[in-house]
């Protein structure tokens, strides 16, 4: 069989995916958004995952019938697709569940272009079960045919990690699954033919899917331990870094770092293997003590500053603070769930007037997300009463902090990443 692939959602997993793809393969990469449709038909990504050049040279200005990346955010260029890979994001609401709407309306979508033969492949984040219980019932319904008989499905999770540019879509070895033995090794062959670094073919859909939730929760829970582990040794006057550089002078000893847990995977993965635990009656207690431990981190950070200010006999009220990065890694432009966010509306809860500078992010995407403006200048507003780095964005590295902030205010490094002597206190 020809294959012809479709993307469903090109975003940060999407495009990286649709690329890698098209180089071999005729390629369909569908969204919803007409605005990203034109900025990557004009040859620009603007989450700086695919460099432009890359983008350019794979953009097809039709449907390719040989190879080729063809974008559109009209549904029905995906009629002669026979191989759809869904990377829509699966994000969590304010009460922190799973919210799978983006997630079936792409498999309505899917199912109404479904043909016989044809397979269905999500890369979304999910809880075990999603794929069967969920979304081939949609698909069924929308197409008329039946699973396993007419159409078939696999899962593959996706490893993007935004702003990697070591790590990429070939080089990360991918988990695959489908719903037949036959599919599944259909599914990993198809892969493989672009992944050098190799794919691992799991026995079942749901235990591809658990892999995909338990390698974020399972970062989760470390960080939280070592974000534990900063607030004890602050009480103690012992560095947390100080700490972790001589443990990890033993062989077997991982070196996670203290800081704030957000983004569109560790932040959010854990609640959709804590939400299908609760569903079979299981409470689960480590994965959500390191949720509500990491959740707690910006409030943490900010009440730190807060004291620091105090201690140097700044009037809180009325003072003015800078927060430096508001994505939620650095050198990235991703501002998804970022926890700088809970930093900046703590400082302002003591009466503190918050400037944010950030020369990643979007100031309209911050804007409609957060309801935030970003400074363009940091040295604008200053000389500030405190400035706190949240994001270690490589940029700020040449600022000039004697301008920045006042010679009694208090600089609080999130990061560990400048130097010490510039430094009042780092989480």
């Amino acid at each position: 069989m020809e294959k012809k692939i479709g993307i469903i959602g090109l975003g940060y997993v999407g495009l990286p995916l649709a690329v890698e793809f098209a180089k071999k393969y005729p390629v369909v990469g569908f969204d919803i958004n007409p605005d990203r449709v034109a900025e990557l038909r004009g040859g620009h990504d603007s989450t700086l995952e695919v460099e432009d050049e890359e983008l350019q040279s794979v953009l097809s200005e039709s449907i390719p019938r040989d190879k080729g990346l063809y974008v559109t955010d009209n549904p029905d260029d995906l009629a002669d697709v026979n191989i759809y890979i869904v990377t829509v994001p699966t994000p969590t609401d304010k009460y922190n569940r799973p919210v799978l709407t983006p997630l079936i309306k792409a498999s309505e979508t899917v199912g109404k272009y479904l043909k016989p033969g044809d397979i269905v492949i999500y890369e979304s984040t999910v809880y075990p079960g999603v794929t069967e219980e969920i979304c081939v019932p949609v698909l069924e319904k929308e197409s008329g045919l039946k699973f396993n008989r007419d159409f078939f499905a696999g899962y593959s999770p996706e490893r993007i990690n935004p702003g990697d540019k070591k790590r990429r879509v070939h080089n990360i070895t991918k988990v695959t699954s489908g719903s037949t033995p036959e599919i599944a090794e259909e599914i990993d062959a198809l892969y493989r033919s672009i992944i050098t670094a190799g794919t691992h073919l799991a026995p079942s859909i749901k235990v591809a899917e658990a892999a995909k939730v338990i390698e974020n929760a399972q970062r989760d829970i470390n960080i939280a331990f070592v974000n534990e582990l900063a607030k004890i040794f602050n009480l103690l006057g012992i560095d947390t870094m100080d700490v972790l550089d001589a443990a990890s002078t033993k062989w077997n000893f991982i070196k996670f770092t203290p800081g704030l847990v957000g983004g569109h995977c560790i932040g959010v993965d854990p609640f959709y293997l804590a939400q299908k635990a609760q569903e079979v009656g299981y409470h689960p207690e480590i994965i959500l003590a390191g949720r509500r431990m990491n959740d707690g981190m910006g409030r943490y950070v900010a009440t730190e500053t807060v004291k620091s200010m105090i201690g140097n006999d700044i009037p809180v009220k009325g003072s003015k603070a800078l927060v430096l990065g508001i994505t939620f890694k650095e050198n990235t432009p991703d501002i998804r769930n970022t926890r700088v966010v809970d930093v900046i509306d703590e400082l302002q809860s003591y009466g503190i007037n918050v400037d944010v500078y950030d020369p990643w992010a979007s100031p309209e995407e911050v804007q409609k997300e957060y309801g935030l403006e970003l400074t363009s200048d940091p040295y604008a507003g200053g000389p500030y009463d405190a400035v706190v780095l949240a994001v270690a964005h490589k940029e700020f590295k040449d600022l000039d902090f004697g301008r920045l902030v006042k010679p009694n205010g208090v600089v609080y490094d999130v990061k560990s990443f400048l130097p010490r002597e510039l430094v009042t206190k780092r989480l």
